[in-house]
């Protein structure tokens, strides 16, 4: 059935109006994309988030389920979504998920410190000393230059480990 032009709509504005049967469920499916993610939280975390009291108490239902009883749960809390606000409930993830991508990022600077040490990487040690004035400098350099002894001679990482390390414990005391 065609709908019919009302109102002195134009064939533009009529199709503007159109949200195609696609769209919306790929909408719904990012709901319960969202609402898989809300099920993985914690009941304290789960508290904090700007949820209603119906869907905190089907999102804590749906830990206890497995299996297919888990997949109705999660169709169900898809539904309960559409009248959440949903933008609100991601920033509130993202709020507990950005400690997490910060440790991970920290975790990646120290590797890439560490490799570029080893590899000889010319100002990097400048740079680390300039950035942690408290650096012990013989120590640093010990550890470089038994890290580069270990990898030329294959043996295990022993120093390179221990650099890693030291690193990381100078990032944390920076913090």
């Amino acid at each position: 059935m065609i709908p019919t032009n009302d109102n002195n709509m134009t064939d533009e504005d009529f199709e503007d109006e159109i949200i195609s049967k696609t769209q919306i469920k790929r909408e719904l499916q990012a709901l319960r994309d969202l609402g898989k993610e809300l099920v993985e939280l914690t009941p304290t975390q789960l508290e904090k988030m700007p949820i209603s009291e119906d869907l905190l108490s089907n999102l804590l239902d749906a830990k206890r389920f497995t299996k297919k009883a888990l997949k109705r749960q999660l169709q169900h809390i898809g539904v309960i979504m559409r009248d959440e606000d949903a933008e609100a409930i991601r920033k509130a993830l993202d709020r507990i998920y950005k400690p997490q991508r910060e440790e991970v990022k920290v975790f990646h600077e120290t590797e890439k410190w560490r490799d570029g040490l080893i590899a000889g990487e010319e100002g990097l040690l400048n740079d680390i000393i300039e950035k942690f004035p408290a650096i012990d400098r013989q120590y640093i350099n010990q550890l470089i230059r038994n890290a580069k002894k270990e990898k030329q001679k294959n043996k295990p990482p022993k120093s390179s480990r221990a650099l890693f390390q030291y690193l990381q414990e100078l990032q944390t005391e920076k913090e």
